[in-house]
């Protein structure tokens, strides 16, 4: 397979990412990798066949692990020092196949080492408890204990493009510290790094059969992948209409499911609006807007709309985008032209429906502009559905029970954002917002990699991830009861 790079420092680590041992790579058997940027071919990966998927589930299904808690510490604690080292190529990477600028790539890569800590410390845990059975009159001298073991069955993870290597890690580094055995498939659009990470771990210990890499048209291969005997659990991350095929076809299966977000920043009138402004730009246009928890509305009180619009376009307007390997760049490319045509689509029928465009909306290829739009109003696509890009959409509101309404009426409920200093209407807010996050004075994407993280309505089906939620979802709780 082939592996050419925008960059000799990125090379060395494309070749080895792409090290499949053994398999011998036909040339209508791969698929491409492109720089969004500029559309050069970096890399080819291999284009998995039915038969593939079978044979990386059977295996990975006859293997028991021999590691130990700390085995597993170990390996989760070196790879992690492996990612430290080696910290400015991986970014390279990330940027090479997403067209993430380096400021994000590098973020990315220090989220991951934090994961890896976490996972890794978690490992050690006890997690068994210990309950007593002469608590009532009917109870006896006996103790009950609970023990999690790994899943008899594979773990089958599916992954989106926009994090290539945390969204991956997430699904990777709790199944090492758990001992269970996974099957991923990333996305074809970004598969680069997440066979780099695979090669971390098994240079930290992880035995191969743990953790297999596929690559493949998922037309052909997600079937297999869901429906598979030898699969317990389906993690995914990613669209919505993917996740409810998911949750139809993968029947009898566990599964966990993180569907994208369409995630507000509430202002009121008590807010200190030059903070709101800030956050407002930041949570949109980080990582190219995409993200499941970027602020994709901003719902602002009337009497402060005017000054926070002011603010949000004076910090667009110096958000500098373009090359994503200019270090000096805020933001890159998004992941490709079709996903550009679609902001420039949406954002040109609001402004035909009466939103104002106050800035942006420029493409060039996959490079589309920070853009602000002012007088939205909720019915509109461009805040009804899930824009997932740099778009800034100012939607006005006269009431608390007017922006909660608006929050609330789309099929989303992942996370938001609440500016106000009032304790009473932050606990109503809370309360009342139909989301499985609210952070006040902080974009709705703030958390800790271990900390509970998830949605419901179209955003997911209530179960959380983060380090510490997914260990427990990759275990089966098994309880015994001895005389005492």
């Amino acid at each position: 397979m082939t592996a050419s790079a925008a960059s000799s420092a990125s090379r060395p680590l494309i070749r080895e990412s792409l090290r499949i041992a053994g398999e011998k790579v036909l040339r209508d058997r791969v698929i491409e990798v492109r720089h969004p940027y500029d559309g050069e071919l970096i890399g080819t990966v291999p284009k998995a066949t039915v038969l593939d998927v079978r044979q990386a589930l059977k295996t990975a299904r006859n293997f028991r692990s021999p590691l130990t808690r700390h085995g597993r510490y170990e390996i989760l604690m070196k790879a992690g020092a492996i990612i430290a080292s080696r910290r400015n190529d991986l970014a390279r990477l990330i940027t090479l196949e997403s067209g993430l600028c380096l400021k994000d790539s590098q973020y990315e890569v220090g989220r991951a080492s934090d994961v890896l800590l976490f996972a890794a410390n978690l490992a050690l845990v006890d997690d068994g408890q210990v309950f007593s059975c002469d608590l009532t009159a009917h109870g006896k001298n006996r103790k009950v204990y609970t023990l999690r073991e790994p899943l008899q069955g594979v773990i089958t993870a599916i992954t989106p493009f926009n994090h290539p290597l945390n969204q991956v890690i997430h699904k990777v580094a709790p199944a090492v510290a758990t001992n269970n055995r996974m099957v991923l498939k990333p996305s074809e659009k970004t598969p680069l790094t997440a066979y780099a990470l695979a090669d971390i771990l098994y240079e930290a210990g992880l035995p191969p059969p743990m953790l297999s890499v596929l690559t493949g048209d998922p037309a052909e291969i997600a079937d297999e992948l869901l429906t598979s005997a030898d699969v317990d659990l389906v993690t995914f991350t990613g669209g919505v209409s993917v996740g409810k095929h998911i949750a139809a076809k993968a029947v009898y299966k566990r599964q966990v499911l993180e569907l994208g977000g369409n995630d507000p920043i509430i202002v009121l009138e008590d807010a200190d609006v030059e903070e709101a402004a800030t956050l407002a730009a930041s949570g949109s246009y980080r990582n190219s807007g995409q993200r499941c928890t970027a602020v994709k509305r901003m719902l602002v009180q009337e009497s402060v709309a005017d000054r926070f619009v002011e603010l949000l376009v004076e910090k667009t307007r110096a958000v500098k985008y373009g090359d994503p390997f200019d270090p000096t760049v805020d933001m890159g490319t998004v992941i490709d032209e079709a996903s550009a045509r679609r902001f420039e689509t949406v954002v040109n029928e609001a402004v035909a429906g009466g939103a104002r465009l106050l800035y942006g909306n420029v493409r060039r290829g996959a490079l589309y502009s920070p853009t602000v739009l002012d007088q939205v109003t909720p019915d509109m696509t461009v805040v009804r559905e899930e824009t997932f890009g740099p778009v800034s959409p100012v939607i006005r509101f006269k009431t608390v029970e007017e922006a909660i309404s608006i929050a609330n009426g789309t099929a989303y409920g992942l996370s938001s954002s609440l500016c106000t200093n009032r304790i009473d209407l932050i606990t109503h807010f809370v309360r009342e917002l139909q989301m499985g996050s609210v952070n006040v004075r902080e974009v709705p994407g703030y958390r800790l990699e271990m900390t509970p993280f998830g949605g419901i309505k179209d955003s997911g089906l209530g179960y959380k991830e983060g380090v510490q939620e997914a260990m427990k979802s990759y275990c089966n709780t098994k309880t015994y009861s001895l005389p005492w």
